[in-house]
């Protein structure tokens, strides 16, 4: 790797500190109001805390508000459409991507980052990684919590291989390509998304 993209990383990680401690420190008071909420809403912790693959193929717990009820599938079986594992609570904070608040924590430390390729299951790993060429270099950055392939819509269950191929090339143009000002636009059209959803 070249001196410059090496700055890009650097200077990456710091606005990835900055941004998620203050997101946490301000939206506080309403994680105890979603905590409270799904504690009451069904039997549970208020985590979820599933292992994923990360930066470098290292494997790590990506933190999620709890969003379905217990249930003995929740690390091998994507989401679907009305899936009846998702309680109400889950429902809306799926559909806002609230659930996925908790994982500013990994971004602090250092799990992952504002922006980069999404972390997949370990069981997804295993199996895309055989059939897609280059599945493993979306490794050769921190996941994020938001990438340029979910702005492109390659987002949510991926039930047919060709999805998996479109976002995995999504991943691979934004590792090739990534800069802060490149982040801050991905930020920027994810937040105007989740807006209009609630619209």
């Amino acid at each position: 790797m070249n001196l410059g993209y090496n700055i890009q990383k650097c200077i990456k990680r710091i606005f990835d500190i900055f941004v998620s401690l203050t997101i946490i420190i301000v939206l506080s008071p309403l994680w105890l109001v979603l905590a409270l909420w799904i504690c009451l809403s069904s039997p549970g912790g208020v985590f979820f805390a599933q292992t994923r693959t990360g930066y470098h193929g290292k494997d790590f717990k990506c933190l999620k508000f709890r969003s379905m009820y217990v249930n003995g599938e929740a690390d091998s079986r994507q989401a679907v459409d009305n899936d009846p594992r998702i309680t109400p609570i889950g429902r809306f904070m799926r559909r806002s991507s609230i659930d996925e608040f908790p994982q500013l924590i990994n971004v602090l430390r250092g799990d992952m980052s504002l922006v980069g390729p999404r972390p997949h299951m370990l069981k997804h790993t295993e199996i895309y990684s055989a059939l897609i060429p280059h599945y493993m270099e979306r490794h050769n950055m921190r996941p994020g919590l938001t990438g340029y392939a979910q702005i492109k819509g390659f987002r949510g269950e991926t039930p047919h291989l060709s999805q998996m191929r479109d976002r995995v090339k999504a991943d691979l143009v934004y590792i090739h390509n990534f800069s802060l000002w490149l982040d801050i636009k991905i930020l920027a059209v994810t937040a105007w998304k989740v807006v209009k959803l609630k619209l």
